[in-house]
This record gives C-alpha cells, structure tokens and sequence, in this order.
C-alpha cells in the first residue's frame, strides 16, 4: 500500500520522533498512558492489534505487560522508527480504513489515531471485524470540544483573561493543527459520530472516562481542566 503523504504525517514524521521520544509527549505522560495501562495490565489480553501505532510506542508498552501485538500505520517513516526500536516487532503498511485483518484479536486499540482517519465509518467497521467474539476495542481520543477549537481555541478576551472558543460543533470537519515542527490533519467530529457508529456495531460500553492530567506542568494541567484534552472509552464485541 502506497503512503499517504498529504495529511501531513509524512513531511511531520522525524519531528514527531523528537516529540515523543521513549516517554511520549505531554498528553501521554502525564495523562493517558496510566490509565490506559491500567485498562491493558492483568486482564489476561493475549493478541492485541494497535491501529496508528506510529512509532510503536504503545505497542512496547503492551509487550511489557505481556501481549502480543501486531501496529499497523500508514507512515513509513513512523513503521521504520518502530522496527529500529523493536526489531523483532511486528509492524505493518497500511490504512485502518482498508486493513484487513480476521476477528482473532482479543484486544484492538486506538490510542489518538480515529482523529487521523478520514473515513470513521470505514475504520471502525475493520477494528471491529479484528475482534474476536468478547473482544475489547479500547480508544483515547481527543474531545470533540477540543477538536472545535481550532482556528481559534484559547485566545485572551478583552480583558486579557484565557478564553476557549468552540464553534461549529456538528459540522464534522478537517483542520490542520501545528506545533513544534508537527502539521498535520485531525478531523473534528461530535462526539455523537462517534458514539452512534460504535452503538451501530452492536457494541457495548464498558468505560468512558475523562482523565485528569496527574504530574506535569501546573500551568497545563490547569488549561487541561478547564478544557480537558482527551476520553477514554473501553467497548466490548458481544461475545
């Protein structure tokens, strides 16, 4: 499968690489990674496939906790980083929309990957088709409130007080979002997008938390709460 160069990912490749260095960024660090890990360690999960698995940062951490894991991503600079990392890993070319893997896998996951993908609908219909009956599709996201932001998100009002601006919520979009040498796409989507096409799959909710950020820099985390960054949702396959 040919990479995909223009959503950015190809031409952000090596700076996301400094950016997540072993530790991962901010958001990972400092939110997600520890209760995502606490979704993954000591529930017996053997076969796990990471959608977007980047620079299969991730996909170490599950080995760690035991789990085969399978990445899969479209950027090959991120694979290639990935494989010098953990040769002996298995990472695969391709796209979520159109991979093609059996239902054999008791854990899929998406840690900040369905704001990458174009087509939603069509990804999540193959993470579903990889879980095996009793399977677990485990997701961090952005909020939906966070994705309406852009262009604008935290500007100062007239009185220099941080204001976030949210607008156009229900219209599902894509924006171009830049940082330390990183441009690259995420699509906004309502959060009901997303709930209604998991739903549609039959699937059932098992977790939905918003993580609070527990370490870090003070001034962030206060910016995180006012207007948190991530969820964490945990469904389950029917078995």
């Amino acid at each position: 499968m040919n990479e995909d160069v223009s959503d950015g990912w190809a031409a952000s490749a090596a700076a996301w690489i400094v950016e997540q260095g072993e530790e991962g960024d901010y958001g990972r660090r400092f939110v997600l990674d520890a209760p995502m890990r606490a979704r993954i360690e000591g529930r017996g999960f053997r076969n796990a496939l990471d959608v977007g698995c980047g620079e299969g940062r991730f996909c170490r951490i599950m080995q760690r906790a035991g789990i085969r894991t399978t990445g899969i991503d479209p950027t090959e600079a991120l694979l290639a980083r990935a494989r010098e990392l953990d040769p002996n890993g298995d990472y695969r070319l391709g796209r979520a929309e159109t991979m093609d893997f059996d239902g054999s896998h008791d854990l899929v996951v998406s840690y900040l990957s369905l704001i990458d993908m174009p087509d939603l609908a069509a990804a999540i219909a193959k993470m579903v088709a990889a879980l095996r009956p009793g399977g677990t599709l485990l997701i961090a996201n952005l909020t939906s409130f966070n994705t309406a932001g852009p262009p604008d998100g935290w500007t100062r009002d007239g009185n220099g007080d941080l204001r976030f601006a949210i607008d156009h919520y229900m219209d599902e979009r894509c924006n171009w979002v830049s940082w330390r040498g990183i441009r690259i796409q995420n699509w906004h989507r309502p959060l009901s997008s997303y709930m209604t096409l998991l739903l549609d799959h039959g699937l059932q909710l098992r977790l939905f938390v918003e993580p609070e950020p527990k370490g870090g820099d003070p001034g962030r985390n206060a910016l995180h709460r006012r207007v948190p960054y991530f969820h964490i949702m945990e469904w389950q396959r029917p078995a």
